[in-house]
């Protein structure tokens, strides 16, 4: 797999690429939309900062492409409907910089409250002006967060410590976790009303573009000071700079604008006193730099290699206590899709996924998406991925439902999935052994026991004499290896199942063979090497 890495990346994260030796790896320049355009076909991925705008056109042009991986958190510059419209993945590092943006942020609080870089070019000019530049302190000052997150939260804490009073607004968090970080939540129009300071850690959506507006603006105190270290779209630009022209804003500290560069005949901030800016510095810091470089490469692999990407920005988000309980469930998820597709006799109609134990307290969707993923990919000559399977699905009139059961079983967790087809129904159920080994456990009435690994068949029998010894030597004989096996007993009285891997495919006509033996019920063969 070829993948394009944009030369800002660090090289941390190419050097983690190139441990794997199926990808080949080009680092090359920010190229132009027109030059990408001719190559991107080549790629099956592209890992990338910001500098790059993956247009619609440009992605319809990027014919093999699986991933795009954004070193950062914002992903504005990616068309995500296109995206998602061709199942490619887009994932982000919302983590890998949270440090460096909650640093810079607290640092433009100090910037603008002790007045740090126009003292400096004052003396830098030779003069010594103290009157100039009188301060105010922060303790006992209200600071108001819009959106309490990772670096809201973490700017709260540390605001804390120069006693300041945080608040906060962000409709996504409980009490309970605003209680944790110190921050009492409130409306927005309380939070403008009552602030001394503001600063905005939200992501640019349709309900945050120009939230900091002229309308905003007028319900905030006379003299606050407002901070603005996330999106440049979250606020209107040239109502920021006419408040702080009339005095409404006292001072504010500005690292993201709505069109960036920012150049001289497009800074509406171009000197004015009481404005810090800073050219989009957020992130930069070397150890965030290697941090989302890192983390970027990750995702990507993670895509390519078929496997959930907890921080794509297409798929619903999973949540970090939600990934610790359901990770070890993807593999047991998809294998049982894999096999539920084989066992269907024809067009599916209905899909039915049960999940019992700690799986019925949490959020499965994720792993819904995994037994989809595991379904339909046997079946479709287009790759299916955790992004496109839901849709998949839906194109092809499938049903798709969830169900938590709260009913105690012989495994205290377990995964059921039931396929419905114009010719009836069947069931697998798997579970983890140890919490990390995928076992299935039940297919349709037969209770088995086996590791969902390679190629599997399925031979429910009559329970009599040398039905094992006939199916091995119909198989030794065809110089077909016996990997392992094991028998179990169903629930049909006299009868048993055996569910053997194999080393090898198995020709129709050795099927063929083994169908005909007398007392084999019925013969499945699973390819679960997908």
């Amino acid at each position: 797999m070829k993948i394009f890495v944009s030369n800002d990346v660090s090289p941390a994260g190419v050097e983690v690429l190139k441990k794997h030796p199926e990808f080949e790896v080009d680092v090359m320049p920010n190229l132009s939309e027109d030059e990408l355009v001719k190559i991107i076909g080549e790629y099956d991925a592209m890992l990338t900062r910001s500098q790059i705008r993956f247009t619609k056109r440009l992605i319809d042009a990027g014919t093999n492409l699986k991933v795009i991986g954004r070193c950062g958190v914002g992903v504005d510059n990616i068309d995500i409907p296109a995206a998602t419209a061709r199942g490619i993945v887009v994932c982000n590092t919302p983590e890998s910089n949270t440090i460096a943006a909650t640093e810079h942020t607290c640092a433009m609080i100090m910037a603008i409250t002790r007045h740090i870089p126009q003292a400096h070019q004052s003396i830098q000019e030779g003069k010594w002006d103290r009157k100039s530049f009188d301060g105010v302190q922060l303790q006992g000052k209200t600071l108001g967060i819009i959106g309490v997150g990772r670096i809201g939260s973490r700017v709260a804490k540390r605001m804390q410590a120069m006693e300041m009073t945080t608040i906060g607004y962000d409709p996504y968090i409980t009490e309970e976790r605003a209680h944790q970080v110190g921050v009492k939540l409130v409306d927005l129009d309380t939070l403008l009303a009552t602030s001394d300071y503001i600063t905005i850690h939200t992501p640019l959506t349709k309900e945050t573009t120009n939230m900091i507006n002229a309308e905003a603006i007028a319900k905030m105190k006379d003299g606050v000071r407002f901070i603005n270290v996330a999106r440049g779209k979250c606020m209107d630009a040239d109502a920021v700079a006419a408040a702080l022209k009339s005095g409404k804003i006292a001072g504010a500290a500005i690292d993201v604008y709505p069109k960036e560069p920012l150049t001289a005949d497009s800074n509406p901030f171009l000197g004015m006193f009481n404005v810090v800016q800073t050219p989009h510095l957020g992130a930069s810091t070397v150890e965030a730099q290697i941090s989302v470089s890192v983390d970027g490469a990750h995702g990507v692999i993670e895509a390519l290699e078929g496997r959930p990407v907890m921080t794509a920005v297409n798929m619903s988000p999973i949540p970090r206590e939600v990934a610790q309980v359901i990770q070890p469930y993807f593999p047991l998820a998809e294998r049982i899709g894999n096999i539920g597709i084989y066992l269907a006799e024809g067009p599916i109609s209905e899909v039915e996924i049960e999940y019992t134990g700690e799986l019925a307290e949490t959020e499965v969707q994720a792993l819904s998406t995994a037994v989809i993923k595991g379904l339909l990919n046997p079946i479709l000559q287009e790759s299916v991925n955790f992004v496109n399977a839901p849709q998949l699905a839906k194109r092809r009139n499938i049903d798709v439902r969830e169900i938590k059961s709260h009913k105690q079983g012989y495994f205290s967790t377990t995964i059921k999935l039931k396929v419905v087809t114009n010719k009836g129904e069947h069931t697998v159920m798997g579970t983890l052994f140890d919490g990390k080994e995928p076992k299935i456990v039940r297919i349709d009435d037969y209770h088995v026991d086996f590791s969902p690994k390679g190629i599997l068949l399925l031979l429910p029998h009559a329970d009599r004499p040398n039905m094992i010894g006939q199916m091995a030597t119909i198989l030794g004989g065809a110089g077909i290896n016996i990997n392992g096996m094991v028998v179990g007993k169903t629930l049909q009285d006299g009868t048993n199942i055996m569910a053997i891997a194999v080393g090898d495919d198995i020709p129709n006509n050795i099927m063929l063979q083994l169908r005909g033996i007398e007392g084999i019920l019925d013969v499945k063969l699973i390819d679960c090497r997908h």
